[in-house]
């Protein structure tokens, strides 16, 4: 491989010399990332791209860095022949396109953190909402019962009391305040 690679002209020799690791290492670091390992890059840097919200989004990493090295590496080898006798805009070409690459990754992961959803159960979460009363719940805060709510599409059986009269099963309350983080105060709609 080596003596087919030293026959080759100096930029295509270059090209190839930037492509194989660089290729090598975008197929570990894919393989890392499908198989859910959390592994950093290892590079810290103080300089952050405008994400918009998006999250961290690191503009100087090594993954960035393999992004722009795949996109330049491969763009010279394919167009070598077609535009192989201008290296400059050859050059050009492929520098381009390796920007190109990290443009590509940063807009395919803006669009993938804009999935993530905060799904977590707050009690905050159930201010202002109806639900149903599934355990009666007993007249001025003289005791607990149990509602039934729905907080991002999820239910929750949750701990209730009321500071009017009693309410039946099957009734339909609003929460109106939370008491110790964690017993919801509802009133009859």
């Amino acid at each position: 491989m080596i003596e087919l690679l030293d026959s080759l002209p100096t930029l295509l020799k270059s090209f190839w010399y930037i492509a194989i690791p660089t290729s090598i290492i975008f197929i570990i670091q894919t393989i890392i990332t499908f198989s859910g390992l959390d592994i950093g890059d290892g590079v810290e840097t103080d300089f952050h791209g405008d994400t918009h919200g998006g999250g961290d989004f690191q503009l100087f990493s090594l993954r960035n860095l393999i992004n722009f090295l795949l996109g330049f590496s491969w763009t010279g080898i394919s167009f070598y022949t077609t535009i192989g006798d201008k290296p400059i805009f050859l050059i050009i070409t492929s520098l381009v396109v390796g920007v190109l690459f990290v443009v590509l990754f940063f807009l395919v992961i803006r669009q993938v953190q804009k999935l993530a959803e905060d799904n977590s159960f707050k009690i905050t979460n159930t201010l202002n909402k109806t639900a149903e009363v599934y355990l009666t719940i007993p007249e001025n805060k003289k005791g607990k019962g149990k509602i039934m709510i729905s907080v991002h599409g999820a239910f929750h059986e949750l701990e209730a009391m009321t500071e009017n009269e009693r309410i039946q099963s099957g009734a339909i309350v609003k929460v109106i305040k939370i008491e110790n983080n964690n017993i919801l105060i509802v009133e009859s709609i």
